[in-house]
């Protein structure tokens, strides 16, 4: 018994020696395999999918609220905080292309082929494509019209130089007819039977359609343009800085306001006086930033915000003058009606013949009707928008200035 004991008692120090000494190899044999190997990076990392799922990092609206993924992108974007490269890796190893920064839909794209805008200029189809065109307007001018008015609108268009492209859209569907002017062989025709201009707007003037274009005019058919010259027009527009605005209309003829009366000692005017309780503030519609939707004139970067502003189902537009102030600021400086330029508003009733009779009504009665119900659903989805907006930042939408 006392020889074991001393046995077990004399190799208990070598034990212990010989475990420090194992750790201490153990542990810098680890630190050189650590060094010797490149630093892990989550991009580089090859993961089996049954581990990670797949990370899509395209946009998908029915993933908006998907934390999980959210969670996963997070974690994805922090790893390449230091890599502002656009390109990515695929699980073999390959690189591929994504810039966030890129259109929506258009990440996979590098940004020197995308062509995220267009224009309304006709080229040919053979030659080169660099010799097609041989001026490139300026401007763009719109008529919403039907064939009775078409010797009213030849007189309108005729006070348009080449610096303009011509766009009609056609609510009757006859659209050859109108052949017989020489003009008409070198506009853009768009047929869509009983709709109204600001439907055609809101589907064929997308903002980076129309880009080109320093202004845009977005006319009705029964306009008098005897008094009116389009480049003196826009002249003067430049001169005022409006960034919206109308010709002035003769007095005496389909007037509404007096905000868009012509007045003839000036060239332009950008407030008036009004009936007593109509107006209250100076600065506010209809006495100020304010012009009406029959003739109105759009700057690009205006028509950007007016654009996004039109809603998909209200295709009458009323109301919308009232609310074009929001697009610019200060509205009651950079909205105005020109006066030396001016046009007759004649008033003719094609659009409402447009409409069809219901329960005895006649059909421009039907039209009407609609017309004063989107004025009160616009207003009201005006409000409610900017409600919601204020009350999410923690605003009290009565102290806002918007209203």
């Amino acid at each position: 018994m006392g020889t074991l004991s001393r046995s077990a008692g004399g190799r208990k120090p070598n034990e212990t020696m010989r475990l420090i000494v194992t750790t201490f190899v153990g542990v810098v044999f680890g630190f050189l395999i650590g060094v010797s190997f490149p630093t892990l990076s989550l991009t580089k990392l090859n993961l089996s999918s049954s581990l990670l799922p797949n990370v899509d990092l395209s946009y998908n609206e029915d993933q908006k609220s998907d934390i999980s993924r959210q969670a996963i992108l997070s974690a994805w974007s922090s790893t390449r905080s230091n890599n502002s490269s656009t390109k990515a890796q695929n699980s073999n190893g390959t690189a591929r292309i994504w810039v966030p920064s890129n259109p929506r839909g258009a990440e996979r794209l590098p940004p020197g082929i995308l062509a995220a805008e267009s224009d309304f200029y006709l080229r040919r189809l053979w030659g080169k494509p660099s010799e097609d065109l041989t001026i490139k307007p300026r401007y763009l001018v719109t008529f919403t019209v039907g064939l009775n008015q078409k010797k009213n609108i030849d007189a309108a268009v005729k006070k348009f130089s080449e610096n303009f492209t011509i766009l009609l859209f056609h609510y009757d569907g006859q659209t050859t007819e109108w052949d017989e002017f020489e003009w008409s062989k070198q506009a853009i025709h768009v047929s869509v039977r009983k709709q109204t201009k600001w439907w055609y707007a809101k589907r064929f003037l997308h903002p980076d359609i129309v880009a080109p274009y320093d202004y845009i005019f977005i006319w009705d058919e029964d306009l008098g343009v005897e008094h009116f010259n389009a480049e003196e027009y826009i002249k003067l527009v430049r001169k005022h800085g409006l960034e919206i605005s109308q010709p002035g209309l003769e007095p005496n003829k389909g007037l509404t306001w007096q905000m868009t009366k012509r007045r003839g000692d000036r060239e332009v005017h950008k407030e008036t006086h009004e009936k007593p309780g109509w107006c209250t503030d100076p600065h506010l519609p209809p006495c100020a930033a304010f012009v009406e939707i029959m003739a109105p004139v759009f700057s690009r970067s205006a028509w950007r915000c007016v654009w996004h502003m039109i809603q998909n189902d209200l295709v009458h537009g009323w109301g919308l003058d009232f609310a074009l102030r929001k697009c610019v600021e200060p509205a009651h400086e950079k909205i105005g009606v020109v006066d030396s330029q001016w046009i007759v508003h004649q008033t003719v009733p094609s659009l409402g013949n447009q409409g069809e009779s219901e329960n005895g009504k006649a059909p421009w009665q039907g039209v009407r009707e609609r017309c004063r119900k989107e004025w009160t659903m616009f207003q009201m989805r005006v409000v409610n928008a900017e409600n919601a907006y204020f009350k999410a930042i923690g605003v009290d939408p009565s102290n806002s200035t918007t209203h």
